[in-house]
């Protein structure tokens, strides 16, 4: 399916966003530490030269100035590329948190596109 197709299951829209995250799975003794390459509020996509299969249940600690933590899975598998990951559940101070992160980096970057009046 192409990028667009996929785009539009979406619930909620993902912001291309660098995001420090620790991945915790029952198949790895120590937690995989990497960033998201985007990221929204039911998931994200982190790039992982040996992605997990889909299916994979997984603990997430997101440092968005404080620790989120979400219980996941992986929806998507991209060899020697990446996983989808859809967040499952989290507490809801944790994904209000996450919310309010993710509004002002989405404000942040429109006002970085958006040229000024002065521009013209």
């Amino acid at each position: 399916m192409n990028d667009s197709g996929r785009q539009n299951r979406r619930q909620y829209p993902r912001i291309k966003l660098s995001v420090p995250i620790e991945i915790q799975s029952e198949a790895s003794r120590s937690p995989i530490r990497c960033a998201t390459a985007d990221i929204s509020l039911c998931g994200c996509y982190v790039e992982n030269m040996y992605p997990l299969p889909v299916g994979t249940s997984l603990d997430l600690q997101l440092s968005i100035g404080t620790t989120v933590l979400v219980a996941a899975t992986v929806a998507s598998c991209d060899p020697q590329v990446g996983n989808g990951i859809q967040f499952v559940r989290m507490l809801s101070e944790d994904r209000e948190a996450l919310k309010a992160f993710l509004d002002a980096a989405e404000k942040e970057q429109k006002s970085t596109l958006t040229p000024s009046a002065s521009r013209r």
